[in-house]
């Protein structure tokens, strides 16, 4: 069965749960219905802009979540797509929850438009999957691990690297949430288990975690080890892949990418089904649950 078959069975299995409400994903559900319905009636943009009286500009904008529609101009606008009544609520819900500011927000001088919007795609997902090559996912670190990695930036005021340690734990809680149906699949290198982040210690008690992390929570937490003796495998010389599931049926499965340099959200349907694919061939090729808290609890006794 594939990692994907078994976020959706997680899903069925709790009906009554939902994800937390996120302003991020409300903007995106928003744009994504409005422009979906324009293109479904066939309405060119210029009819909305004389309808409406704003620039094609400002409804790209619109329509790429970059701006949010008035109160007046979204019901005149539902009018003219000839929403029902149960979506034109939906919609109008839609938009109050767009308003609103998630807690990363606190953060926007630290971390750019792209970094916010994953934290709120985070937020409104109902799970990830997570690759990582040579690091601790973030969602599973500890604050001396997470730390040691800022550190070296010498430019970085001591503030804000607490600031930044802060927010990595933040995003943490709905692992920890017993209320939260969020789920977390990460697949490892063995690598990581072995780089010594920080140092021997501060590795130590990392993996410590882990184990702790690994036995306290099952049901939401599914890490893998790709071993040394792994032969093959297309995530192999990647850094950070992570895809964003949704059980919203209005949204798309979305990935993200990070190397040392770059970053972004991949929204292309076709890139974001390639890299899904390699993301469970990785999966298939790691080792077990049980396999791979035997490793964690090994090298965490290793560097005692």
């Amino acid at each position: 069965m594939s990692v994907f078959s078994q976020l959706r069975q997680h899903v069925q299995r709790s009906p009554t749960l939902s994800a937390p409400s996120s302003p991020v994903v409300a903007s995106w559900e928003l744009a994504l219905r409005l422009k979906r319905r324009r293109e479904q009636l066939g309405i060119e943009v210029r009819t909305i802009t004389e309808a409406l009286g704003f620039s094609r500009n400002y409804w790209s904008a619109v329509e790429n979540e970059r701006k949010i529609l008035s109160l007046e101009s979204l019901t005149r606008l539902i009018d003219l797509f000839e929403f029902d009544s149960e979506e034109q609520q939906e919609l109008l819900t839609l938009r109050a929850a767009a308003k609103e500011r998630g807690w990363w927000t606190r953060y926007s001088a630290l971390f750019d438009n792209e970094i916010q919007r994953l934290y709120g795609l985070e937020q409104g997902a109902r799970g990830l999957r997570d690759y990582e090559n040579l690091l601790i996912p973030g969602l599973l670190q500890t604050a001396d691990y997470t730390r040691a990695l800022i550190l070296p930036d010498v430019t970085m005021r001591a503030v804000e690297v607490n600031q930044r340690v802060e927010a990595r734990q933040r995003r943490q809680q709905r692992l920890t949430d017993p209320d939260d149906p969020f789920r977390f699949t990460a697949v490892i290198s063995e690598a990581a288990l072995r780089q010594q982040i920080g140092g021997p210690k501060v590795l130590r008690d990392q993996l410590a975690h882990l184990a702790t992390m690994i036995e306290q929570y099952p049901e939401k937490l599914d890490l893998r080890v790709i071993p040394f003796t792994a032969t093959a495998c297309g995530l192999f010389g990647g850094a950070t892949v992570v895809v964003i599931d949704f059980d919203n049926s209005q949204l798309p499965t979305l990935a993200w990418q990070e190397t040392v340099s770059s970053w972004g959200i991949i929204e292309d349907p076709i890139e974001v089904r390639n890299i899904t694919m390699t993301f469970e061939d990785a999966y298939r090729r790691a080792l077990g649950r049980k396999e791979t808290f035997e490793m964690v609890r090994h090298h965490t006794k290793y560097m005692e």
